[in-house]
């Protein structure tokens, strides 16, 4: 189990590393070596994460969480295979980290009486200069 917060932990088994080819400068080194990793964590399956953890974790990722609830993170920051997935593997507690803040409750505002009726009369005046800028109609 890997610790992430106080309460939060994650199983290793569910953290899959896959190796793929880096983009970018490098020369052969590129062409020959895997560096770049990829690293798919199933939100779903991981049960030690509660629903709404999952969820705001889901929306967090955005475009890098699949059909099937995977989270995607593909690092390739760095030359070493060893290196990325550490980045890949420190991306994800972070944004785990992330969601388990819970959001801030929205706190409701009402404008005073004076306020509103300020807004009112602002939107009256708007309305007569627009007024006065229509075509003028020539009577029968």
């Amino acid at each position: 189990m890997i610790r992430i917060t106080e309460t939060i932990e994650i199983n290793e088994e569910s953290l899959e590393f896959q190796s793929i080819y880096a983009s970018g400068p490098g020369g052969q080194h590129v062409n020959k070596n895997r560096t770049a990793m990829q690293l798919r964590f199933d939100i779903v399956q991981a049960h030690t994460l509660s629903h709404g953890i999952q969820q705001r974790l889901i929306k967090l990722a955005g475009n890098r969480v699949s059909n099937n609830y995977k989270l995607i993170i593909t690092a390739r920051r760095y030359r070493s295979q060893a290196r990325n997935r550490q980045d890949a593997q420190e991306r994800l507690f972070e944004m785990i980290r992330r969601a388990a803040e819970p959001p801030k409750p929205r706190i409701k505002r009402r404008r005073s009486r004076a306020a509103h009726q300020e807004r009112l009369d602002e939107k009256r005046k708007r309305s007569k200069t627009k007024e006065g800028r229509r075509r003028v109609m020539v009577g029968d």
